[in-house]
């Protein structure tokens, strides 16, 4: 193994201490000199790479979101349809979550309160999944698929906002104990709101008749006012 290759490998050492000590102990009663112990490397090499505990905490998401991209860009090529891409897009990033319990910890009990975050290579990186999700939605308005008078952000917010509840939930309660059984039932929430069905023909003898009671009435009141008609 090469110097820079070494380097790379402690620093991802590094890291994955800092991810493991943050989601059981808490950004602020983690330190690092028991950061640097775990990962086996001296204090000055953290501050070296990382320069603070807060940039250390910061530099964990970029190399998971990058991995989650890399994974929805070669798996979307293979789904046609924008709900279908949809549904796999918030399926994959739930996945995501469920296989890294720690990471998602930091991501969703600790990052999610930092406003420094915001201004961070890897929340552009997150910024750059979620133009994924806008992507299929506008996909899907375009092909007819989703309600074209939906806005896609609060769309995009409201679909993020419900799959990080459940995320939440089962890192504070582990309820529900297994995440991805949460996944269908909430995409099955989402869809019949999102969905674009089509409309049902109407029936052809109703639509044939011409009385002034029947008019502003539909289905079963159009029959019961029918048959209320024909008795008179």
């Amino acid at each position: 193994m090469t110097g820079p290759e070494k380097t790379e490998a402690r620093k991802n050492k590094i890291l994955e201490a800092a991810t493991r000590i943050f989601s059981e102990k808490g950004f602020q009663d983690a330190t690092i000199s028991e950061i640097a112990k775990a990962a086996d490397v001296s204090d000055a090499f953290v501050y070296e790479y990382f320069s603070t505990k807060e940039n250390l905490l910061f530099s964990i998401p970029g190399e998971h979101m990058q991995k989650l991209h890399q994974d929805l860009d070669f798996h979307l090529k293979l789904i046609r349809g924008a709900v279908n891409k949809l549904h796999a897009t918030l399926y994959m990033q739930l996945l995501y979550y469920s296989d890294h319990p720690e990471f998602t910890a930091v991501m969703m009990l600790t990052l999610k309160n930092n406003r420094k975050f915001i201004d961070t290579e890897a929340h552009r990186k997150i910024r750059d999944y979620l133009k994924i999700i806008d992507r299929c939605i506008s996909e899907g308005v375009e092909s007819g698929e989703i309600h074209a008078d939906i806005d896609p952000y609060y769309l995009r917010a409201a679909l993020i906002g419900a799959l990080e509840h459940i995320v939440i939930n089962w890192l504070l309660r582990k309820n529900p104990e297994n995440l991805m059984d949460a996944f269908e039932p909430l995409f099955e929430v989402c869809l019949k709101l999102i969905h674009k069905e089509p409309k049902a023909a109407g029936c052809p003898l109703l639509s044939q008749i011409q009385c002034p009671l029947l008019n502003g009435c539909s289905g079963e009141s159009r029959l019961r006012a029918s048959a209320t008609h024909e008795e008179k």
